[in-house]
């Protein structure tokens, strides 16, 4: 007996568990170009984060996530995004 990889009922290969996902069909809907992104890392002021954040919102910058700094956890770093043009 062959065993594909991914075969149903074999209790091997981790394969498609009847969920109906759509992954291998073919003839479905078109996907588009990826959309690519470029990063920056900001260092945020306490007493100035809403005035740092609003100027590069203004610039077409997403905030993503802000952590605290590498070397004292009370400066804050902000990570953005914006769509490469």
């Amino acid at each position: 007996m062959e065993v594909r990889p991914g075969a149903r009922g074999t209790g091997r290969g981790g394969g498609d568990t009847g969920g109906g996902r759509a992954e291998g069909r073919r003839g479905g809907a078109k996907v588009g170009p990826m959309t690519k992104w470029e990063y920056a890392t900001v260092p945020l002021l306490v007493h100035a984060t809403k005035q740092i954040l609003d100027t590069w919102g203004e610039d077409g910058w997403e905030l993503v996530q802000v952590v605290p700094g590498p070397n004292n956890p009370e400066q804050l770093v902000a990570y953005l995004k914006r769509e490469k043009q």
